[in-house]
């Protein structure tokens, strides 16, 4: 009897570690704080050529680092409940997530740029 609950108590901690070492789907990594202050002397169709930029890499990184994500949950399950050594595949969070929040808090500081501007670019947010 405790040798089982021993194993049960083993696995909630393997698991737990295995899943806190999994990559991040790219909504839930936050942004990054970056000043507004560096884009304050950009034109606004400067501003707007650099928010392009910033948003079609965030769109690459989002697809990579929604690709690694399903990766290692399926790398996971695999190693979980099939064949434990499947768990050394799992690659976590790396410069993708670092990259993601920079670019995120990018575009954030651009949108308060565009604001004190009076630009008018218009942002659309992901659905």
């Amino acid at each position: 009897m405790f040798k089982s609950s021993f194993q049960k108590g083993l696995s909630v901690i393997l698991v737990a570690l295995v899943l806190a070492g999994c990559a991040s789907r790219a909504d839930n990594i936050s942004a990054a704080y970056v000043s507004p202050t560096g884009y304050m002397s950009y034109t606004c169709p400067q501003l707007r050529e650099e928010a392009a930029r910033v948003s079609a890499r965030a769109t690459q990184l989002t697809g990579a680092q929604n690709d690694k994500a399903t990766s290692d949950a399926v790398a996971t399950t695999v190693g979980v409940v099939l064949f434990w050594p499947a768990l050394f595949f799992i690659k976590g969070d790396s410069t993708t997530a670092a990259e993601l929040s920079r670019l995120k808090g990018e575009m954030e500081a651009i949108e308060q740029a565009n604001i004190k501007l009076n630009c008018g670019i218009r942002f659309a947010r992901p659905s």
